[in-house]
C-alpha cells in the first residue's frame, strides 16, 4: 500500500472518530474567560448564534452571574400536569451564564402533580429535592426502568435524552425540585405533547398503530390535552 492511499486509509478511520467525539459533546468550551450575554442583541433578534453573543468582558460586573428567578414562587396547580418550570436563561435572567454549559431549573410540584414523560435532547440532569418527596425515574435504551422515591435533600441523576419523569405523589402537600443541566439550551420534549399536540398533528393512522388505539381514542385524548 502506497504513502497516498495509508494516508487515506487513515483518514477515513480518523474522521469518523473525531466526529463522533464532536458529537458526543455538550456544549463547547469557551476559548475565554466568560462571554457575558448581549441581551440587547438578544431581544432584538439581529443575530442567530449557538449560543449568545457576547458584551465588551470590561463592563461584566457581578449582577450579570447572579439570579433570583429561581427564588420566585408559582402555582402549578393551575398547569395542566400540575407541575411548573422555571429554566435560568443568558438572555433574560442569567447573562452570565451563556456559553458555559448549564442552566438551572425550578420544577414546582402541586399536590399528585407530575412533570409527565419528557426528555432533554440536548443535556443532563441532576435533580435535587427542596421540598416535599417525589418519584422520579427514567427508562434507557434497553426500556430497563430505573426509579427512586426522593425526600428533601435526596438527588437522582437522568442521563442525556433519556425519557424521564418526577411525579409528587403527595396529593396534600406540594414539592420543589432544584435541577442542573449541562447546556444553556437543553431543550424539552413532552412525550404527550410530541404524540399529540404537533402542528401539523401527526396522522391518526399513525397514532392508532402506535399505541394501539381508536380513532375515539386520539380525540380524546388530544381533547384532554387541550386540543381540539
Amino acid at each position: 500500500m502506497g504513502a497516498g492511499a495509508s494516508a487515506g486509509h487513515a483518514l477515513r478511520v480518523l474522521f469518523p472518530l473525531v466526529l463522533f467525539a464532536v458529537l458526543c459533546r455538550c456544549d463547547p468550551d469557551l476559548l475565554v474567560d466568560y462571554c457575558v450575554a448581549d441581551t440587547t442583541a438578544a431581544a432584538a433578534g439581529s443575530l442567530h448564534l449557538n449560543g449568545l453573543a457576547c458584551i465588551d468582558p470590561a463592563l461584566a460586573c457581578a449582577d450579570h452571574f447572579a439570579t433570583s428567578a429561581l427564588s420566585r414562587a408559582t402555582n402549578p396547580a393551575a398547569t395542566l400536569f400540575g407541575f411548573n418550570v422555571t429554566l435560568t436563561s443568558p438572555a433574560v435572567s442569567l447573562p452570565g451564564a451563556n456559553a458555559q454549559g448549564l442552566a438551572m431549573a425550578r420544577i414546582e410540584l402541586a399536590p399528585g402533580g407530575m412533570a409527565p414523560l419528557h426528555s432533554h435532547p440536548r443535556a443532563s440532569e441532576v435533580a435535587l429535592v427542596l421540598k416535599g418527596s417525589v418519584l422520579v425515574g427514567f427508562a434507557d435504551t434497553s426500556y430497563r426502568l430505573y426509579t427512586q422515591l426522593l425526600r428533601a435533600g435526596e438527588a437522582f441523576v437522568f442521563p442525556r435524552a433519556m425519557v424521564h419523569y418526577l411525579y409528587n405523589m403527595d396529593t396534600a402537600a406540594p414539592a420543589v425540585v432544584l435541577s442542573g443541566l449541562n447546556s444553556q439550551s437543553p431543550g424539552a420534549q413532552l412525550l404527550p405533547f410530541s404524540a399529540f399536540r404537533t402542528e401539523p398533528r401527526l396522522p391518526d393512522e399513525v397514532l392508532k398503530k402506535t399505541f394501539k388505539i381508536t380513532g375515539q381514542d386520539v380525540q380524546r385524548i388530544q381533547r384532554h390535552l387541550g386540543g381540539s
